[in-house]
């Protein structure tokens, strides 16, 4: 969800030539795997566009070098983000909350069923990311 909503954010701020995102997991068990249905729901409920041919990729260590910014949902992310990307010297690794000032986890709809209130955290989260740039 946070790829396709910070896009839409960026096309909306005619940002499109200073932006390049993607989303990328930490995990195995999803790789391969299509937007999990009710995560397409909620972003089309918003009028989020998606990309229906996505599907999960793993974290690699030479995400590093191509990105600017490493931005994790939760404290689990990025505990194990650092097996995938052990040192962190130009201090690109971060939770996606903190550039709201609040330091906490995204809510999780994994468990909640509540893809709103992710929806909202992404948003607040990424709002203030460009506003801050």
């Amino acid at each position: 969800m946070a790829e396709f909503i910070f896009k839409a954010l960026v096309r909306a701020r005619g940002l499109e030539d200073s932006y390049y995102a993607e989303s990328a997991a930490v995990s195995c068990e999803e790789l391969g795997n299509p937007i999990y249905p009710p995560a397409r729901r909620c972003l089309a409920q918003h009028g989020v566009q998606f990309d229906s041919d996505k599907r999960a990729r793993r974290v690699q260590a030479s995400d590093y070098d191509r990105f600017d910014r490493i931005i994790c949902m939760d404290a689990s992310n990025l505990r194990l983000i650092k097996r995938i990307i052990p040192e962190d010297p130009k201090g690109k690794v971060c939770l996606m909350m903190s550039f709201t000032g609040r330091s906490r986890d995204v809510a999780d709809p994994w468990y909640t069923g509540d893809f709103e209130t992710t929806f909202q955290d992404i948003l607040s989260a990424c709002e203030a990311m460009l506003d801050a740039s």
